[in-house]
């Protein structure tokens, strides 16, 4: 592969040349010639890349919509990216409940690739819901919820944690009370 730096040719150069090749230019300023793509006009998609594009329109929507967010902001900055590109990543990544420790308090372990905004916790029973409520963020990973009944004499309760991240999306995962 030819490098060139500099050349007076290229320099400031884009777009098309005929129907041969696209001329285009990266962030840190590269240069890149490639042979122009050629699609088949009557190409149909599958149902799977019918629905990631759909998923990708929305995520381009959410993006376009949170580029200007702090936290992305920030985040693109350390790894020399756009806010753009750190939200489209974080609609796709969605987050984790590492670990719920049932008990007179509840601390749920949740991670995500941005940023857990909130961790909903629910007691049950027997499918009734008997006490919904958000936990109390403790440190980066761990969330604290204390429930307002006394779990000690309910053997047969449920818990389920819910986390949520920037770009709400959202992982759950239950136990039993021991």
């Amino acid at each position: 592969m030819a490098k060139v730096f500099n050349n007076i040719f290229v320099r400031g150069l884009r777009g098309a040349v005929g129907d041969q090749f696209v001329i285009r230019r990266t962030r840190s300023g590269k240069t890149i010639v490639a042979n122009m793509p050629v699609f088949d006009e009557n190409r149909v998609f599958t149902e799977a890349q019918l629905a990631h594009q759909s998923a990708f329109q929305q995520a381009s929507a959410y993006a376009k919509a949170s580029k200007k967010n702090p936290l992305y902001m920030e985040r693109a900055k350390a790894r020399n990216s756009t806010s753009y590109n750190m939200a489209i990543a974080d609609w796709f990544g969605k987050p984790a409940i590492l670990g719920i420790d049932p008990g007179q308090v509840i601390q749920v372990r949740a991670q995500d690739d941005t940023r857990v905004t909130r961790v909903q916790v629910t007691l049950h029973e027997n499918g009734t819901l008997l006490e919904q409520g958000d936990a109390l963020q403790y440190d980066d990973l761990t969330w604290i919820y204390t429930p307002a009944m006394d779990l000690s004499s309910r053997p047969g309760l449920q818990v389920e944690a819910k986390a949520f991240d920037t770009a709400r999306n959202t992982a759950s995962m239950s136990c039993p009370l021991p």
